[in-house]
């Protein structure tokens, strides 16, 4: 009897053969039987052998990736079938009435638009060729669009450059110089005297911009403005304050020789150091006028609905520039080196984080505001410092120190005798106001979307002895900057009418009678003095002819 050994591979064959293990290879095709046993064959010729051993041929890793984005697909179906199934059993109602909805619509859509199958192959299903004939489309619209787009060439942003020192400067009582600059009528020819602190990111190169010459002198105006400590030229301040805001804009009417009292003007955020020398050096101060007032955002005294409506104008940036100073005011330093202090020009709102009216943007748009823009922003940036613009941000968020009802407030009247005294028990008690009573001029531009109108009427609150000029088109800018007839409205508003500087008398001048009376005396007493030197002469030679003669001598 002959025994037939069979090798592994027969036995693995004959093992596949049945028909019990056909399910794993089969494809569910028409092939059968034939089909499987091919594919198992084939299987096991990937077997290797290896002596005694069989070794798995390793699989590639393309199939291997294959495999993988197959199984990893199934299983993100199989997650959105159990999702379907969690939706439907929680909304089953609003579901399949939602799906009922957009079924019938689309088959209304379908059913219109059927008419753009018969453009198709005969061969092509609509459901899927439609796709990719838009999904075409949609791609070759947007190359079409970028490649029709008229190409600008890039202009480089230009570079800041730094201009050699040309400010006065005048030393306060602490050491610290500070640089000014003057504008308008000599000091004893000023019938009003202005000082102006300027506003974030300016220098005392700002003032009013634009402002005519011939303007100032037609009013009698001697115009001041000075750079904050650590702007442009003016030394920094190591404990700086509204307080000390206040003390200098003193300490420079003093040193510029302003005896009398003089007007204080604010513009946008430099109106934050007209409040302060409102409120601690009133006495000197002979009014104010502020255009576009920044306030406190923080204010204790601001409702919910005004810090509401102060806010609502700002870009998102801005917001977070003011919480940043309020919160974390070191992080400033970051945003301002790649912005203003990057060493090169960029624009305005961008820097600031500004959203801009009709005017203003138009205004910004002029090549004499650009000009002007880039120079104030050279000067500012000098020192190249980010730490006085951070501290003067962080001025703005702060507690101030004073509130907007400590400039004017009301104050009961202190009667002697018991007939006061019982009044103000019983009755309504007398009150006046106190505080900052000369002329308060505020002018608000009503499209202005970096101070909102609504700071105004919360000033307008606290202050009701302050006069608010409302302007119905302008923006932020637009009524300050490069504004002729405005520079004039508002002079005209503070001044009245022009009446030119003041005219110093020159010496009174001796007639033409005193002046040949004197030059005859003046004659006269010349002859008299020359005959009296010749009468000595004549004498002193006399004598020494007398005392030669020896007769006489010896006599």
């Amino acid at each position: 009897m002959t025994v037939t050994t069979k090798t592994w591979k027969e036995d693995l064959a004959s093992l596949v053969d049945d028909t019990g293990i056909n399910h794993y290879y089969t494809n569910g095709g028409g092939g059968g039987d034939d089909d499987a046993i091919e594919m198992n064959k084939a299987r096991i010729d990937e077997f290797v052998i290896v002596g005694d051993e069989s070794v798995a041929v390793e699989e590639p890793f393309k199939d291997q990736v294959k495999e993988f984005l197959k199984a990893s697909g199934e299983m993100v179906l199989e997650l959105g079938k159990g999702c379907r199934d969690i939706v439907q059993q929680s909304f089953g109602d609003e579901v399949k009435f939602v799906v009922k909805k957009c079924e019938d619509n689309w088959d209304k859509v379908s059913g219109k638009l059927s008419f753009m199958n018969d453009y198709l192959p005969e061969d092509r299903d609509p459901a899927q060729a439609w796709p990719i004939v838009f999904f075409v489309f949609f791609i070759a619209l947007s190359v079409l669009l970028v490649n029709t787009e008229p190409r600008i060439p890039k202009i480089p942003p230009k570079e800041v450059y730094l201009h050699p020192p040309s400010a006065s400067r005048v030393q306060l009582p602490d050491g610290r110089h500070l640089a000014y600059q003057e504008q308008g009528v000599p000091a004893d020819r000023a019938r009003f005297s202005l000082i102006a602190p300027h506003s974030f990111l300016s220098s005392r190169l700002t003032g009013i911009p634009g402002v005519k010459d011939s303007l100032l002198e037609e009013f009698g105006v001697r115009l001041v403005t000075y750079d904050l400590p650590g702007f442009g030229e003016s030394d920094p301040h190591p404990g700086r304050s509204l307080n000390s805001s206040a003390l200098d804009i003193l300490d420079l009417a003093d040193a510029v020789s302003m005896k009398d009292k003089f007007w204080v003007v604010g513009f946008s955020g430099g109106a934050m150091h007209a409040w302060a020398a409102l409120r601690y050096i009133p006495d000197r101060l002979a009014g104010a006028a502020m255009f576009a007032p920044v306030v406190n955002p923080y204010d204790s005294s601001m409702s919910k609905e005004e810090r509401y409506k102060t806010w609502e104008r700002w870009t998102s940036r801005r917001k977070l520039m003011y919480f940043l100073a309020r919160r974390f005011p070191s992080f400033l330093s970051y945003f301002y080196r790649r912005s203003f202090l990057s060493g090169k020009h960029g624009q305005l709102d961008k820097w600031l984080s500004l959203s801009l009216g009709v005017k203003d943007r138009t205004l910004l748009e002029q090549s004499r505001f650009e000009e002007f823009w880039q120079r104030d922003v050279e000067e500012s940036v000098r020192q190249g410092n980010p730490k006085p613009f951070r501290e003067e941000a962080v001025l703005q968020v702060s507690n101030w120190g004073f509130s907007l009802a400590d400039i004017q407030y009301q104050k009961k009247l202190q009667g002697k005798g018991i007939l006061p005294w019982l009044k103000s028990i019983y009755g309504k008690a007398e009150t006046e106001w106190t505080g900052f009573l000369n002329p308060i001029h505020i002018w608000q531009g009503m499209d202005d979307q970096v101070v909102s109108p609504s700071t105004t009427e919360f000033v307008h609150r606290l202050l009701p002895g302050a006069t608010i000029h409302k302007l119905p088109i302008e923006g932020h800018f637009s009524f300050f900057y490069f504004c002729d007839e405005c520079h004039r409205q508002i002079f005209s508003t503070l001044f009245g009418t022009p009446q030119g500087p003041i005219i110093i008398p020159e010496p009174e001048q001796p007639s033409t009678e005193e002046n040949l009376d004197h030059n005859s005396t003046q004659t006269n007493l010349e002859e008299e003095s020359h005959a009296l030197e010749f009468k000595c002469l004549i004498a002193a030679n006399f004598g020494r002819y007398v005392w030669a003669i020896p007769e006489y001598n010896s006599q």
